[in-house]
C-alpha cells in the first residue's frame, strides 16, 4: 500500500533524493531562487532550470509534455492546458487532464517512443523523474526543463511564474501568484491571533503497519503546512522526511489530532479506533481523527493552498467544534 501511495505522492518521496552525476546541478537548484531568464536579438527564451542548466526555447512552448502531477496541474492553472499534448499515469486533475494522452508511467524507464510520437516543443520535469531519464530524452533531441521541488510556498510560486514564461502565459500566472499569496495571508492573519496550536499526527500509510505508521518528518511540505496553519506536527521529531513513528512514540506524544493523509486507500476513523493500542491516544478518545485529501500536500502547485486552508479548517474550527 506504501508503494502505491508514494507513486501517488510523486513529489515529495524523492524531495530528499540525490542526484546522479547524469545531469550536473547547480549549487542553487534547491534553494527555491528564480530561474534567470534572458532574451537574445532574436528573442530566443532562454531559461536556467533546476540542474542549473540553460533551457534555450525559439518561442513559448505550444506542445507540452508533463512528467509529474504537479507540473500537469500547474500547467492548467496558468492558462497552459490547451498546449499539453502529454502527461503521466498520475496525471488526474484537473478533470481535463484526464483527456490528454497519457505516455505511461514514468517510474524506471519512459516510454521514449510514446513521448517523441507527441512532437512535444517541450518536456517539463521534477523530482519524481531521475536525471537518466532526462538525459535519454535529451539523447534524442527533446527539450527538457527541470523544476526543483519547491519547499516553501514562494519557491512553488517561483515555479508557476516560470511554466508562465515557457508557455506564453506570464500574465495569468503572476495573476495567479497574487491571488494566492492573498489566501496565504489570511491563514497566516489567523493563526496569528491563535493563543493554542494543537499537535497532530499525519498519517501516510497504516495498513501495512498499524504499530508503525508512516508519517511526515522534518523539512516537508507537510510539515510546513501544519505550522503554517497553527499546528505542531509531532512527526518533526523524526530523523527522516518520510518515515515510521512507533507506537510508543504516538502514546508518548499523545496526539490531540490524527489527520489520515491515507483516506483514499481506505484508511478511516473508525478502523483507526479499532487499532490495538490506539484507542489510549486523546485523538482517539475525542474523536478528533480526520480525512484529509493528501494530493492537497504532495503535488507542489497551486492547490497547495487549498491544502493549507482545509489544514485551518480542521486544526481550528471542526477540531474546535467536537470539543
Amino acid at each position: 500500500m506504501f508503494r502505491k501511495l508514494l507513486s501517488g505522492l510523486f513529489i515529495f518521496g524523492l524531495l530528499f533524493g540525490a542526484c546522479t552525476s547524469a545531469v550536473p546541478r547547480s549549487p542553487e537548484s534547491n534553494t527555491g531562487a528564480s530561474p534567470v531568464s534572458s532574451a537574445t536579438s532574436t528573442s530566443v527564451l532562454v531559461l536556467t532550470d533546476g540542474f542549473g542548466r540553460e533551457v534555450r526555447l525559439t518561442k513559448a512552448a505550444q506542445r507540452v509534455v508533463s512528467l509529474a502531477p504537479s507540473l500537469t496541474e500547474i500547467l492548467f492553472a496558468v492558462g497552459a492546458g490547451g498546449q499539453v499534448v502529454g502527461r503521466d499515469d498520475f496525471s488526474d486533475y484537473p478533470a481535463n487532464a484526464r483527456l490528454v494522452p497519457s505516455i505511461g508511467s514514468t517510474y524506471q524507464t519512459l516510454n521514449t517512443e510514446a513521448i517523441l510520437a507527441l512532437k512535444p516543443d517541450l518536456i517539463v520535469a521534477t523530482g519524481i523523474n531521475t536525471p537518466e531519464q532526462i538525459k535519454a530524452l535529451e539523447d534524442v533531441g527533446l527539450t527538457v526543463y527541470y523544476f526543483s521541488n519547491p519547499t516553501d510556498f514562494p519557491a512553488m510560486y517561483g515555479d508557476l511564474l516560470t511554466m508562465g514564461k515557457l508557455t506564453g502565459h506570464e500574465q495569468e500566472a503572476a495573476a495567479l501568484v497574487v491571488s494566492l499569496q492573498k489566501r496565504v495571508e489570511v491563514v497566516e492573519q489567523k493563526v496569528a491571533n491563535l493563543t493554542e496550536k494543537p499537535s497532530v499526527f499525519y498519517e501516510i500509510d497504516a495498513m501495512q503497519d498499524p504499530a508503525k505508521p508512516w508519517t511526515t518528518g522534518p523539512g516537508t511540505f507537510m510539515d510546513t503546512m501544519i505550522g503554517m496553519a497553527g499546528g505542531v506536527n509531532i512527526g518533526a521529531v523524526l530523523e527522516e522526511p518520510w518515515a515510521q513513528i512507533s507506537l510508543e512514540e504516538l502514546i508518548r506524544q499523545d496526539p490531540q489530532i490524527i489527520i489520515l493523509g491515507d483516506a483514499k486507500w481506505g484508511a478511516t476513523p473508525e478502523s483507526v479506533a479499532q487499532r490495538p493500542g490506539w484507542d489510549g491516544l486523546t485523538a482517539v478518545k475525542t474523536g478528533a481523527i480526520f480525512t484529509f485529501d493528501d494530493d492537497l500536500a504532495s503535488r507542489p502547485g497551486p492547490r497547495l493552498v487549498d491544502g493549507l486552508e482545509t489544514l485551518f479548517d480542521i486544526l481550528h474550527v471542526q477540531f474546535t467544534a467536537i470539543q
